[in-house]
């Protein structure tokens, strides 16, 4: 056999190619044609879906919007009312004793800063819920991992929250307000200003005091109700008590006609009566119901005109301890005897009893 036929009966050879080499496909137009429509035929079937759910988004937050500035301005609205009225009520006799205008409209913002934050944050957090639910995202999960932060929020920021609490209950209970004086245990003072977390004081010495709401647990309001002036006149013991008591009297009726005091008094002033008796004093207690926060003026004028009556009247006011008879000193037992000098006779009493005693030695025995 030749070997052309064995060649023509093995068949034609392979033709050699480079190893490790991909044919790259180039895509047709039909190809093209075919993505195009399977795109085309999905957004086919799913655009109502995607309508449905953007319109659904869109209405949610439109609606959210809305009632947030329906709910902000309302509480706006009622604030405004609340300042109208205090402002009305001001220009009137009482308003100027009970009605503080200054105070109610801090406390009205107050309120409305804190009614208007807490609105918002309800009307979003609903509709963020609402729009992640359209999305058919489960909230499970966001749910539980949101009330684990805040409680870990909660327990690591308690004093800021406790604070913040307490200064909300302190405004909506009106517990105090700019102009009060109170005791707030940790200091006390003239309040300046009233804020959710921080109270700030002025003391009497000038000195402003940052409390913090939620360290208070007591407070002592000096400035609402009604305060109490009162004056203790000291006078000798055998002083005529019914005379000392219409020069009171006398003083008291002058003083609730006169202007300011008839509008700082609220009662007329009482003699009270003895409040302690001493051997060569006693002590006559005058009191008076005043205005809040005038209990220190009306003190000082009623001791300025029951001294300036009490001259008058020749009724001297005594004042002090009163002093306790001195008694004799008990002799010394030791003035009878004079000191030993070297130069002092030897056999003189007074020697003698000076002499230490001298210890007699046994005799040796023998």
């Amino acid at each position: 056999m030749s070997l052309p036929a064995v060649l023509l009966a093995a068949g034609p050879s392979p033709s050699p190619s480079p190893s490790g080499s991909t044919a790259v496909t180039v895509p047709t137009l039909q190809d093209a044609q075919q993505s195009a429509n399977q795109a085309a035929s999905w957004v086919e079937q799913n655009w109502s879906t995607w309508l449905a759910i953007g319109l659904r988004v869109l209405l949610i937050l439109v609606i959210a919007g809305v009632l947030r500035v329906v709910v902000r301005r309302a509480i706006t609205k009622l604030i405004d009312r609340m300042t109208r009225t205090v402002q009305a009520v001001d220009g009137t006799a009482l308003g100027g004793l009970l009605v503080n205008a200054e105070r109610r409209r801090q406390r009205a913002a107050a309120i409305g800063s804190v009614l208007r934050s807490v609105a918002s944050f309800l009307i979003l957090g609903t509709a963020a819920l609402m729009v992640l639910a359209t999305f058919q995202i489960n909230l499970a999960p966001l749910l539980a991992s949101a009330g684990v932060a805040g409680v870990a929020i909660g327990f690591g920021a308690r004093n800021l929250v406790t604070d913040f609490l307490s200064g909300v209950f302190m405004i909506l209970e009106d517990q105090y307000g700019v102009g009060d004086t109170i005791d707030a245990g940790v200091a006390s003072g003239e309040v300046i200003e009233v804020g959710l977390r921080v109270t700030k004081l002025r003391g009497d010495n000038g000195a402003i005091w940052y409390v913090r709401n939620g360290e208070v647990k007591r407070i002592g309001n000096l400035s609402q109700g009604w305060a109490t002036a009162g004056v203790d006149v000291t006078v000798k013991a055998d002083e005529d008590l019914d005379r000392m008591k219409a020069t009171l009297d006398e003083v008291a009726e002058k003083m609730s006609k006169e202007e300011p005091w008839n509008e700082l008094l609220w009662s007329p002033v009482e003699v009270l009566g003895l409040d302690s008796v001493l051997i060569d004093s006693m002590v006559v207690r005058v009191s008076a119901r005043t205005m809040p926060g005038k209990s220190t003026a009306v003190e000082r004028e009623l001791r300025w005109r029951i001294k300036r009556a009490f001259g008058a009247a020749d009724i001297p006011i005594v004042g002090g301890a009163t002093a306790t008879p001195e008694e004799d000193p008990a002799p010394d037992p030791s003035a009878a005897v004079a000191a030993p000098s070297v130069l002092s006779h030897s056999a003189s009493p007074q020697a003698e009893a000076a002499t230490p005693i001298v210890t007699q030695r046994p005799a040796p025995k023998q």
